[in-house]
This record gives structure tokens, sequence and C-alpha cells, in this order.
């Protein structure tokens, strides 16, 4: 039974927001659970929850995290740097304070995580060398950084996250980001220096999609 990777995608996700699943057939960690508990829920099937891991704090990819967590009474796992956003939309705080440099293991693979500050003060990656993967939310995605509905909040340490934590990963790496469509860090990286040229302005209109869809969810 080896570990893989699954994606609910698109409304089901949480309004245009990714989702995604790592395990095999008998256990599971729920990355980003989303709005939809219920269609997350039906991914994952009688397979048991060992943990819900949420890259950042921002409404569209958390409000399902404590549904789908109570399931099988896994733990719920933030950067503490995200408290305030998540302390938004839950009264019940998160079980698992992240770290950079932490680890989960899920069947019989492992996910590392990578502080990536910008998009929020408590942003991460989650680098699965196993499966050739890394989980971005929303630091970085096919059309670029995220920003949100007010702009970039630190646009220039979002860059250096990419670059620091993102592209030093192995060409072949797929990014599975919180929005859209997935990508490889060697096509991320031939975009790098158009987006780092756009300025937080003209990088927030390539995004557009996901900060509309991050606005439509997020209360702040």
């Amino acid at each position: 039974m080896e570990a893989r990777i699954e994606g609910v995608t698109g409304p089901a996700g949480g309004d245009g927001a990714n989702a995604w699943i790592v395990g095999d057939d008998e256990e599971v960690i729920v990355v980003d659970p989303g709005t939809d508990a219920g269609a997350v829920l039906a991914a994952v099937g009688d397979r048991e929850i060992i943990a819900v891991i949420c890259t950042h704090g921002h409404a569209g990819h958390i409000t399902a995290a404590l549904e789908v967590a109570a399931r099988d009474e896994a733990p719920v796992a933030l950067h503490a740097a995200d408290r305030v956003s998540w302390l938004g939309v839950h009264k019940q705080q998160p079980d698992i304070e992240m770290e950079d440099g932490g680890t989960f293991g899920v069947a019989d693979v492992s996910l590392e995580v990578l502080h990536a500050p910008g998009h929020s003060p408590g942003s991460v990656c989650l680098y699965c060398e196993d499966l050739d993967a890394v989980f971005t939310g929303d630091v970085v995605t096919a059309d670029g950084p995220v920003a949100r509905d007010h702009g970039f909040p630190d646009f220039s340490r979002q860059l250096s996250s990419i670059g620091g934590e993102v592209l030093t990963l192995p060409g072949e790496t797929r990014i599975l980001p919180g929005h859209g469509p997935e990508l490889t860090v060697a096509q991320a990286e031939k975009s790098f220096d158009s987006w780092a040229a756009a300025g937080p302005s003209g990088a927030a209109s390539l995004g557009e999609s996901a900060r509309i869809s991050e606005s439509a969810t997020d209360g702040e």
C-alpha cells in the first residue's frame, strides 16, 4: 500500500481552494481542508485521518478543519504566527503549533515543514521528498505569489520565501498549490523573475483569480 496524493479541487475544496489528501489505503493526512468538510470526508472514505495540517490560517483553507479532524479525533496543525487569523474563524485553538523543520509521518512517507512567511506570517510549505511534491498553500501558485484582497501583506518576504524554500527544491518537484493547477519547481523558477519584475501590483493582477477566491471566503 504505497502512499499517494489525491486532490479535492474547485468548489468542493472550498470555493476555489484545493484540499489535498496524502496517505495510503489505511491512513491519511488532510492538507488545507477548505470549507466543505463533506467533500473532503467523502474523498477520504473509511481511511483513518491521523492529522489535519493547515498551510496558513485564512478562512478559505481552514473553515472545515475542525469538522474534518473531529471524525477520527485527529489533531489540527497550524503555525503559531497565524493564530490570529485562525481565531477569526474558530474558537478552539489548533492542537499542534508547527515549527520550521518539523515533520509529520503518514503511511510510508513524511512531510517536512518549511516556514515560508509573506502571504501570512505563519504560512508554511509541506515538502514530501518521498513523493516529489511540495504543498505551497498560497505562498505560490501557477499564477505566481497570491495576494490578499488588500494587496500583498509583505511582497518582498513572500518572494524571498519562494526563492529560499520552494525554488531550492529539485526541479521535477510537483508544486501543489492552494488554488489552481499544479506546476513544477522548474516551471516556477522560469517565471520567478517576471513575478519579481512585475512588483506587487503586477503580481496581484497575475494572481487575481486566487485573490478573488480568498476574499470571497475570508472575513479579514
